[in-house]
């Protein structure tokens, strides 16, 4: 045999082994893509359930139930009640390395109701309703856990993988008392998603959040026959909201912070005695957060003392920025890639004309549903999410896939109208798709994770050391009452 031939021979040799190995990898993604397909209705009828019970954060009794239900039937062994929090669990399945998490949400948000129609129209009897489509969230995670868990049990490959039921993300920070808990202390990698109106996994981040209810608490008097006995609440919280609306000439252009006054009396002709304003803190570093946070409070202080009124402050949440994983967010990007966007039929079409007229002149092509967008580092959105704190102790990635109409919204009636129809599901199957397929790598080749949590400790650094923004609190259960 002449050398060129023996070296080529010597090369096909070598390489039948990888070729074999990729053809396995390809047979076993898509055996995975056609289980998730194959299941869409039954996860479609799951999210349809979620989206009409609407149950805000901390009260998701019926939809904690369907989701531990569903897992457990599947093979999974459910922790429940963890964190101290009634509707949050743990649903496992396997054993040994590595440890994949999949997030599942499930709350809704109070004061939008909506049916699941083009046009605005209140659901009478309801008070809230899916504008952020966490039902589509946590379906479409248990989509992907129960798909990866059956691939473990028929490949007989050692690992483990988990759903984690995490309840009130809006403002109630469930998942900062799961982190704070230890429950993701020997997690190797988490993965997430979230509803929007486009297709796209990239490195980004979010914003650093802390908010609280402040209380001032007065003395009560006729307005008008005894208005020197009376000490106003509401003059306490109006005199502290003018100091932190002075105060935002002076902080950092990129911190945001708003607030609505929740409490300010009962009638004019009375010294309110009692008024409570909630607050939202926010900036992309933590760090500046906590710099705010005094601010605000000093200005709370100073309205209570000038007022004659007594204070008290309340932490609702505190939540991390997003700690961006490269090495992660391009395997789930790379995926995305591969399971591809969102195709409308005729009707689809139809309702989406129809949900873009409300947007003025803020519409985006209607095609846009089926396209990728290009992979990012850097920057983020001004949102805020408790998945930041598990991004500071595991690599974490996750996506967003287009369960609304391209140019909605999050938290709008739109978005509730959308995450109701064949829009929103087809968009949560995208996404289980997505999720089994990176799960899948990362169980395969947990190189990638060794890279993952090497760039996570050198973005964190060697010292740190993870508290919650939040403090020692409780979790807030009644904050929604």
């Amino acid at each position: 045999m002449k050398l060129p031939q023996l070296l080529l021979a010597l090369l096909l040799i070598a390489a039948s082994p990888l070729l074999a190995q990729s053809k396995k990898v390809q047979k076993d993604k898509a055996a995975l893509l056609a289980a998730v397909q194959k299941d869409q209705e039954k996860y479609a009828e799951i999210a349809r359930k979620i989206w009409g019970y609407a149950e805000v954060g901390y009260q998701e009794e019926k939809s904690s139930a369907l989701l531990k239900n569903t897992l457990m039937e599947a093979g999974f062994s459910i922790e429940e009640g963890v964190a101290e929090i009634p509707t949050a669990f743990v649903a496992s399945y396997g054993s040994g390395e590595p440890v994949i998490a999949i997030l599942g949400e499930f709350d809704a948000l109070p004061g939008v109701s909506q049916d699941s129609v083009p046009v605005k129209q209140v659901i009478e009897g309801k008070t809230a309703g899916h504008a952020c489509g966490h039902h589509l969230f946590g379906a479409a995670s248990a989509s992907a856990a129960v798909a990866i868990k059956d691939w473990l049990k028929s490949s007989g490959n050692s690992g483990t993988i988990r759903f984690y039921g995490t309840p009130a993300e809006e403002g109630g920070a469930g998942k900062v008392y799961m982190v704070r808990a230890g429950l993701f202390d020997d997690v190797d990698a988490t993965l997430h998603w979230h509803p929007s109106s486009s297709n796209s996994a990239s490195a980004r981040s979010s914003l650093a959040n802390k908010s609280a209810k402040f209380r001032f608490y007065g003395q009560a008097s006729h307005a008008a026959a005894a208005p020197e006995r009376g000490r106003s609440a509401l003059d306490g919280v109006e005199a502290m909201n003018m100091m932190v609306n002075m105060m935002r000439e002076h902080v950092d252009e990129k911190a945001r912070i708003h607030y609505v006054i929740t409490r300010g009396g009962e009638a004019p002709n009375v010294v309110p005695a009692f008024a409570e304003v909630y607050y939202y803190m926010r900036h992309p570093q933590i760090q500046e957060v906590k710099n705010i946070w005094e601010r605000v409070v000093n200005a709370a202080e100073g309205a209570a003392l000038g007022t004659g009124t007594k204070l008290e402050y309340e932490v609702i949440h505190g939540l991390y920025n997003l700690m961006p994983n490269e090495v992660l967010a391009k395997a789930m990007y790379d995926n995305l890639v591969e399971v591809g966007g969102v195709n409308y039929n005729d009707k689809e079409i139809a309702f989406a004309e129809k949900i873009a007229e409300s947007f003025g002149e803020n519409k985006v092509p209607i095609t846009s549903a089926a396209e990728i967008r290009e992979f990012k580092t850097g920057g983020g959105g001004g949102g805020s999410t408790d998945v930041g704190d598990i991004s500071w102790v595991v690599p974490t990635a996750g996506l967003g896939t287009a369960t609304w109409v391209p140019g909605t919204s999050a938290h709008s009636w739109q978005a509730v109208a959308a995450g109701g129809t064949s829009i929103g599901m087809k968009g949560m199957v995208i996404a289980a798709k997505t999720l089994t397929l990176t799960a899948y790598d990362l169980f395969t080749n947990t190189e990638t994770i060794e890279k993952a949590t090497v760039e996570l400790k050198e973005k964190t650094g060697v010292d740190f050391k993870y508290e919650a923004l939040l403090g020692d609190r409780e979790p807030p259960l009644d904050y929604r009452n």
